[in-house]
């Protein structure tokens, strides 16, 4: 595998700072699209139009203002998506349960061939007061989570005491 050169400044094609903006055909239509890469990914994170030439014809070419500007643009894209994900992924609510308040988390675990959640509960003080394995399908709320407390911290769907 051969090394990408560290900078790269051509009309269609800017290399810097771990990204890579390639200035694309539309196949949608006769305009331009601009592709943002981060390096090392596979796909683009980001793709959007891209300002026609004064010929009307080529592409705009890229220059060190827009390329910044595409950066930013791409990093904040990468970073919000990074956050979603991660707030479907990892879910906690505070709730009221035997007298204490609790922190109930969920955490999902997408594994392509067996997905899984862990549910946990923590005191105030942060010490863990159980833990146990659930479907990634499970609903957190404050009712199942005051319930799950209250129930001895079974898990969902059995009765305390049985393992």
């Amino acid at each position: 595998m051969t090394e990408l050169p560290e900078k790269t400044q051509e009309p269609r094609l800017w290399r810097a700072d771990g990204w890579t903006a390639q200035v694309i055909k539309n196949e949608d239509d006769d305009g331009w699209a601009v592709a943002m890469i981060r390096d090392g990914e596979p796909e683009p994170a980001l793709v959007g139009p891209w300002t026609m030439g004064r010929d009307k014809k080529n592409p705009k070419p890229l220059d060190g203002a827009a390329f910044s500007t595409l950066v930013k643009t791409a990093s904040e894209f990468v970073r919000r998506s990074e956050q979603q994900l991660h707030a479907a992924l990892h879910q906690s609510i505070v709730v009221t349960a035997q007298s204490a308040r609790l922190t109930v988390c969920l955490d999902i675990v997408p594994d392509e061939d067996n997905p899984y959640a862990v549910l946990s509960a923590r005191d105030e003080g942060g010490e863990s007061l159980a833990e146990v394995r659930v479907p990634p399908s499970f609903k957190l709320n404050r009712s199942s989570a005051v319930a799950w407390a209250e129930g001895g911290f079974a898990r969902p769907g059995e009765r305390p005491g049985r393992d």
